[in-house]
């Protein structure tokens, strides 16, 4: 059986990549890059604008989904899944 000290170390490696994605898309693309972002039209409105109301809560429900698909797939591995 694998470690549980490993299990740990992958599931925050998880998190903590989770956690860069969604800072930055949400604050990086919606508020460092803005004006660079409003260069660039999506749907009639200005990409910086869309990450700032929109894309960033798309991609925080994204990682949702991919954070619980991950987790199945480490617990399977580490054999501490839910039958």
């Amino acid at each position: 059986m694998k470690s549980a000290s490993e299990y740990w170390r992958r599931n925050l490696r998880l998190v903590i990549a989770c956690i860069i994605v969604w800072f930055v898309v949400s604050f990086g693309f919606g508020i460092i890059l803005v004006d660079v972002m409003n260069n660039i039209s999506l749907g009639g409105y200005k990409l910086g604008f869309w990450f700032a109301q929109q894309g960033s809560i798309y991609i925080f429900v994204g990682l949702i989904f991919f954070y619980v698909k991950r987790m199945n797939k480490l617990d399977r591995e580490f054999d501490v899944h839910e039958d």
